[in-house]
């Protein structure tokens, strides 16, 4: 299980946030994916997500769709691939292109993100991001630049 403690973006509280990946075929490349989000100021859920995700080694690429709770738009449907092109022979340093959509329960769409990041095996860096907002979209703020260790 992937878990971190977050702080900051439109809550000013301490957020814990788990991740855990599930196999569901044979192969192992298909797999049910739950996350989630508890804010501690409030006590409840924040972010709750469910997402089929297939994987494709090969090329180094996987696709997914899901539905996802939030406090703040409730039910909602998303669409997500991730593209990694290695930029070292060892794989040690890679870009990632990464895309998603977000649908309403009435599925009209919502918003679409996409991200360019430069992955080290240390550190990530958001090197670019850019969002498409919608006058349905208060799912994502600006445009952003971010530093992970």
């Amino acid at each position: 299980m992937e878990s971190s403690l977050r702080y900051g973006g439109d809550s000013k509280s301490l957020r814990i946030h788990a991740k855990e990946k599930y196999p569901i075929a044979a192969d192992s490349n298909t797999q049910l994916q739950l996350h989630g989000e508890l804010d501690t100021r409030i006590g409840a859920p924040s972010y709750l997500s469910a997402m089929i995700r297939h994987f494709y080694p090969d090329v180094s690429a996987s696709i997914g769709a899901g539905i996802q709770y939030t406090r703040h738009e409730k039910l909602r449907y998303s669409v997500r691939g991730k593209k990694t092109i290695p930029v070292t022979d060892n794989g040690l340093i890679n870009f990632n292109i990464k895309g998603r959509m977000i649908i309403d329960k009435e599925f009209k769409e919502v918003g679409v993100s996409f991200l360019l990041q430069f992955v080290s095996i240390c550190e990530t860096i958001n090197a670019h991001s850019f969002l498409h907002k919608h006058k349905h979209n208060n799912i994502l703020g600006p445009s952003f630049f971010n530093l992970h260790e």
